[in-house]
């Protein structure tokens, strides 16, 4: 890749534009037609994320409560439950206590936004694996938006998009951007959405 920026904003825009062009929609559609159900059940939406993805897990609960009228929650918003659950338990159970004093039933759904996908193996975003063997435990549903090869979550999901990459050294920022752009198409889906946006 080259240093010059705008031979690097060309290419991101290119591989960007690739990304679109791939991106599986009738997993998307699947996704949507999870979140009309779990509506209509009554049940809860509670977001996954690490790092940006956990930014981004926070701006998707105010965008799903206020357009789509979906009871949703993110599970880092509570600074204070977050590192006492990270100093009493462990960060590799941060999100499963949390889970469990949320009291996550098979009405729910959780929401993974995350680059890899957790991996138990290389010991990388175990808390979002251990997060997604109690949804299972739950019988809860399991819906995610991962990178390209979505490690645990994409593996035990039940509707998990990928977003494909063609360039490693483009796979985070891609994958969390469309975090971003799927979940915004999913808010302004007239299925979903109840409320109109100001603007």
């Amino acid at each position: 890749m080259s240093n010059n920026p705008l031979m690097h904003s060309e290419l991101f825009l290119k591989e960007l534009t690739k990304v679109v062009q791939s991106l599986d929609l009738k997993k998307i559609d699947k996704i949507s037609d999870s979140l009309i159900k779990l509506r209509k059940n009554k049940g809860r939406l509670f977001f996954i994320g690490v790092g940006g993805s956990a930014a981004n897990a926070s701006h998707a609960v105010n965008d799903f409560r206020k357009l789509c009228k979906i009871e949703s929650y993110s599970c880092f918003d509570n600074i204070s439950e977050l590192t006492a659950r990270i100093n009493d338990e462990g960060w590799d159970h941060s999100i499963s206590g949390w889970l469990q004093s949320s009291f996550l039933n098979k009405k729910d759904s959780i929401f993974i936004f995350s680059v890899g996908g957790g991996d138990l193996n290389k010991k990388i975003s175990v808390n979002i694996v251990n997060s997604i063997k109690y949804a299972k435990k739950c019988n809860c549903k399991i819906l995610g938006i991962v990178g390209k090869n979505g490690g645990y979550t994409s593996k035990k999901g039940d509707y998990i998009l990928k977003i494909p990459s063609y360039n490693k050294k483009l796979i985070t920022p891609l994958a969390e951007s469309f975090q971003t752009i799927i979940w915004h198409m999913l808010v302004s889906n007239p299925k979903l959405q109840v409320n109109k946006t100001k603007w």
